[in-house]
């Protein structure tokens, strides 16, 4: 798994965003730090409720400067279908091939259901300069993320108070 204080991982993916686009992780730093967040698959009850508390986070993450992105295994499609159901308004990022999760090392395995390779709900900042700032990483996918906790890791990355 990929520590705070190490050099993100660059990738390119196809991305949800109403459309079907492309995403380049070294591109998207030029305007800034940005928040991957990791999710096991749309649709299901606590992956949505992640979702739909980071885009309840939204305007935190922007007021910090920080552009948030969901990444799960999911087709761009089935992505895209799942951000009109829920109302959500940053894009998501579709690792199909579960490249991204194994580089990052955040994939994981439901053995007592057999669904192998799903993301660990995980939490990440990357600065504008491609270093890893905060790293969160749940071992029970039953518990969200402290999206406080990540704002302010955003913050403190453009040296902001967050209140």
């Amino acid at each position: 798994m990929v520590n705070t204080g190490e050099d993100a991982l660059y990738f390119t993916a196809p991305i949800a965003t109403g459309d079907i686009e492309s995403v380049t992780l070294s591109e998207e730093l030029d305007s800034g730090p940005i928040a991957p967040v990791f999710f096991s698959g749309a649709f299901t009850s606590i992956c949505t409720d992640e979702m739909c508390g980071s885009q309840d986070q939204l305007a935190s993450f922007e007021d910090v400067g920080a552009t948030l992105y969901g990444i799960s295994r999911d087709t761009p499609f089935a992505l895209n279908e799942f951000r009109s159901q829920n109302d959500l308004e940053f894009g998501l990022v579709s690792d199909l091939n579960q490249e991204i999760l194994d580089d990052h090392g955040v994939s994981n395995d439901f053995t007592d259901t057999e669904v192998n390779g799903v993301a660990k709900r995980s939490v990440f900042i990357v600065d504008g300069d491609g270093r890893i700032t905060y790293k969160w990483s749940g071992d029970n996918p039953g518990v969200e993320p402290d999206y406080d906790a990540a704002v302010r890791a955003g913050a403190a990355v453009e040296n902001r108070i967050v209140f």
